[in-house]
This record gives structure tokens, C-alpha cells and sequence, in this order.
């Protein structure tokens, strides 16, 4: 099992907005970066490059084609440059830290992987964290909005483009994924979990179980059976009184302590090969305090400790 290299950690920024319907989740990047978190990872001795963003176009610029799918022709082609992108830094040892954006930019992020992996014949693992499943497809989603895909997809559900998206399908199997901090799940989304027999953590269960006993259960099972550790780290897991500023809240969230535990709990297992972070909105946020705490928590994940 590959841990962080320390030498070694390349920030992507991708400024999508594209994959929702409410604005200002492609200013996440900026606002991560503004937050200190290259200083942050450095101070913890890391070596980190920022490689810049992807350039995507704005919303303005482009016609909806298809309403069951929006902007699926721009997210394509800009997920195509980040999976190559994320593909060759972990080709080169190093650790991709991808900043979002929507939540549409896990199918380029974990395309990206799981090519790697693919050609190294490593078994890629997903913890997913998040208020939403992202388990819709073009048939079962409400809005047509391609940030609630990005996992179904990844699986092997949905529109044929996003599955086959690399060429390649499945590239995640269900019982290599954990879904933590769901608390939001559209109806027929529900019985596309159920199809897939997809591994979920609820809210309901974290407040039963608490929040380290799930974790570490998760990645006892994982160092068992998993190569690669991805986390997909979605802000909205987290309760809105904590950090407000992100696309799409939802209360009744990760606390505080729950959210650095959880991250911290990652770090000690020193399994974690990859990270993205998405859903941050300046637009609703105080001050740039989801932004703040947000780096604080990669930082976290990173190996950051109170003692």
C-alpha cells in the first residue's frame, strides 16, 4: 500500500461550475488557494507544486444540448485533460490534490486513477464523502446535473458517454467504494445504490456508530483488499454552520470535530494515495471560512496534528 510522498505533491486546480445549476463553485480553486494551503502542506514538509487550472468554459459561452445531461460536451473534454493530467503525476511518484469545482470532476479525477491503476494492475479503492450519493443517471436525475452522476457513472450506470468515458468501464467496482456522510438521496437515485449494492454511511448511522468507528472499519477493509486509496472529500458533507459557503447545503452535516477526525483518522492510516476536494462556494460563504477550513482539513489528512 503506497502512502503520501512526501517530495512531492501537485495541486490541480479545476474550475467547474458546468456539472450544477447554481453558480460560483468554479471560484473554489482561488479560494483554496487564497485560504494558504500550499503554505499549510509545506509547513508539514511536503514538497508542492501548483500546477495551475484547466481552462473550462463558462456557462455563458455554450448552449445546453441536451437537458437530461447539461454542459455533458464541455465536461467531457475538460475531464479528459484532468484525468491525463492526474494520471501522469502519479505515473511520476507524486501525489495529485485536485481542487474543485463541482462535484462532475470526480469523473475525470477517478478515470484518471483508475487508468493508472489499471495499467499497473492496482485494485482502486474510493472513500466518497458527501451529503449527496451522486448515484443519478440521465434517466433518474431531476435537474439533468452532472455533479449527481459522476459516481453512478464511474461504476457503470448511466449514459453511455460517461460510462465509457476513457474507454474503458467499469473503474470502480461497488464494494471497493464507501460512501460517508449521506443524507441526501433522491428517490429513484436510491434504487440505483440498491442495484449497485453500494456500501453507504449515513448521517443516521455516523450518530449511532460514531464517526471513528466507521472510518476505521472502512479502512480495515480497504488495507485488505485495495491498492490505491482515493478520498473524494465533498464539503457539503459537512454542516452548514460549520461551512457555509458551498453549492449545494444540506443541514444536519459533519461536525467540526467529526469532519478533522475523520480526516485525521486517514492520515494515521498513511494509505492515501489521492485527494480531491469540491463543492467550495465563495459566493454564500462568510469571509472565506469554508475555503479556510477546508485546507485546514486537507491539512488534517496530511498528517497535521494538535500534539
Amino acid at each position: 500500500m503506497k502512502s503520501i510522498a512526501k517530495e512531492n505533491v501537485s495541486l490541480i486546480g479545476f474550475p467547474m461550475d458546468l456539472g450544477a445549476d447554481r453558480r460560483g463553485v468554479d471560484m473554489g480553486p482561488s479560494a483554496l488557494r487564497i485560504s494558504g494551503l500550499q503554505a499549510r502542506l509545506e509547513t508539514l514538509g511536503y514538497k508542492v507544486e501548483d500546477t495551475g487550472d484547466i481552462k473550462i468554459e463558462i456557462m455563458e459561452k455554450q448552449k445546453i444540448k441536451n437537458p437530461k445531461l447539461k454542459y455533458l460536451d464541455e465536461i467531457i473534454k475538460t475531464s479528459r485533460q484532468l484525468a491525463d493530467k492526474v494520471e501522469k503525476i502519479l505515473e511520476s511518484g507524486g501525489f495529485p490534490l485536485c481542487l474543485g469545482g463541482d462535484h462532475s470532476m470526480a469523473l475525470g479525477t477517478i478515470s484518471g486513477i483508475a487508468s493508472f491503476c489499471r495499467k499497473k494492475k492496482l485494485r482502486l479503492g474510493v472513500i466518497w464523502i458527501d451529503a449527496h450519493s451522486d448515484m443519478n443517471t440521465d434517466d433518474t436525475s431531476p435537474s439533468g446535473n452532472i455533479h449527481g452522476m459522476p459516481l453512478a457513472s464511474l461504476m457503470g450506470l448511466g449514459n453511455n458517454e460517461l460510462v465509457n468515458f476513457l474507454g474503458f468501464s467499469p473503474k470502480l467496482l461497488p464494494e471497493n467504494s464507501a460512501l460517508i456522510g449521506i443524507r441526501s438521496v433522491d428517490e429513484a437515485e436510491k434504487l440505483n445504490i440498491k442495484k449497485m449494492n453500494v456500501p453507504v454511511y449515513t448521517m443516521n448511522d455516523i450518530d449511532k456508530l460514531g464517526i471513528h468507528r466507521i472510518i476505521a472499519k472502512v479502512l480495515k477493509q480497504f488495507r485488505e483488499r485495495v491498492d490505491h486509496i482515493h478520498i473524494s472529500f465533498d464539503l457539503d458533507s459537512v454542516d452548514p454552520s460549520v461551512a457555509p459557503g458551498v453549492g449545494t447545503p444540506v443541514p444536519g452535516g459533519l461536525s467540526f470535530r467529526e469532519a478533522h477526525l475523520l480526516m485525521e483518522t486517514i492520515a494515521e492510516c498513511g494509505c492515501m494515495s489521492s485527494l480531491e476536494v469540491a463543492e467550495i462556494n465563495p459566493i454564500l460563504d462568510n469571509k472565506n471560512q469554508s475555503a479556510v477550513f477546508t485546507a485546514e482539513l486537507i491539512a488534517s489528512s496530511m498528517g497535521q496534528r494538535i500534539l
